[in-house]
């Protein structure tokens, strides 16, 4: 399934524009997976917080579950789906676009091709 999220008027994805989803996600990218407790700790957010926000990651189809019963206790394992990964670099890209970002990478593409770049961040 490779459905568009919602956007806003700015072109930036709806469920990925919160500080706390963007940084769900963006840990699972690194990590490739977490327990609900490792995302509580590595995000500093109470429980009920964290819920809320993985259940629309959940329902948006960018995080997947699995139950993992590998310890003593039950746990559950969250990772990011196809289309959550997919979702976060259109919204990285639209973040790029909106800061001029992608047009400054090819004015310095340019110029280093023709041997003029020069340090200008």
């Amino acid at each position: 399934m490779t459905s568009q999220s919602p956007t806003s008027e700015a072109g930036l994805d709806i469920i990925l524009h919160q500080p706390i989803r963007t940084g769900i996600v963006a840990y699972l990218v690194g990590r490739g997976e977490a327990t609900f407790t490792e995302l509580k700790q590595a995000l500093q957010v109470s429980d009920g917080n964290l819920e809320s926000h993985l259940k629309k990651l959940i329902a948006a189809d960018y995080v997947t579950t699995r139950k993992d019963s590998s310890n003593a206790r039950r746990q559950t394992v969250y990772s990011l789906t196809q289309n959550g990964e997919a979702a976060l670099r259109r919204y990285i890209a639209s973040l790029q676009r909106m800061l001029g970002f992608d047009a400054k990478v090819r004015a310095r593409s340019s110029a280093a091709a023709k041997g003029k770049l020069a340090w200008n961040p």
